[in-house]
């Protein structure tokens, strides 16, 4: 078991991931994205902030990647978390392990508070970020539809780093030494 960096020539493994969950409310989105589409997102989302895949037996089985919880330069200290595993392998403690990872990268950025969202029930999600120390933050009740009905979502947030004043801007995932990096996925791979 190994976990990675992901790259935009990973985006066909990562979309037969996601594409597990299309069919249910667990993403909102209703259509797949294209592989090049889900490149630009790896992209995208991993020239500033952490975006992990695992892989076992040389297959990639899950990812989790950080991006920018909301657009105005105050909110710059916050990230949202996702991951989605293989249907596979859930309940091995795997997303549980990327979202440490991501954590640790994420508070070496600058990041103080990091955030989940998680459509209701789903209680593999909610358990994890309750294990992990989240705190449901509150609903959104009948923030979407789809698979035929309205879902509620949840917001969780768990502080990662003390809320000093006068924070320096976060830092990209590029500013942080490689070798401090590889040393963080090493200590989460099984």
């Amino acid at each position: 078991m190994g976990f990675r960096f992901a790259a935009p020539a990973d985006s066909a493994a990562l979309l037969a991931i996601y594409g597990q969950y299309l069919d249910t409310p667990t993403t909102f989105e209703c259509v797949l994205p294209s592989e090049e589409e889900f490149a630009g997102r790896i992209t995208a989302f991993g020239g500033t902030y952490p975006y992990l895949v695992w892989e076992e037996d040389g297959r990639i089985r899950g990812y989790a990647y950080a991006h920018r919880q909301a657009e105005r330069a105050a909110y710059q200290w916050n990230a949202e978390l996702s991951v989605y595993l293989d249907r596979d392998c859930t309940g091995r403690g795997v997303g549980r392990r990327l979202y440490s990872a991501l954590m640790d990268i994420l508070r070496l950025q600058g990041i103080r508070t990091v955030y989940g969202c998680v459509t209701l029930p789903n209680e593999k999600s909610e358990g994890l970020h309750r294990t992990m120390g989240f705190h449901k933050l509150g609903t959104y009740h009948s923030a979407g539809y789809k698979c035929g009905a309205w879902h509620d979502v949840a917001w969780f947030e768990r502080p990662i780093a003390p809320y000093d004043q006068d924070p320096a801007p976060i830092r990209s995932i590029g500013e942080i030494p490689a070798e401090t990096l590889a040393e963080i996925l090493r200590r989460y791979e099984a």
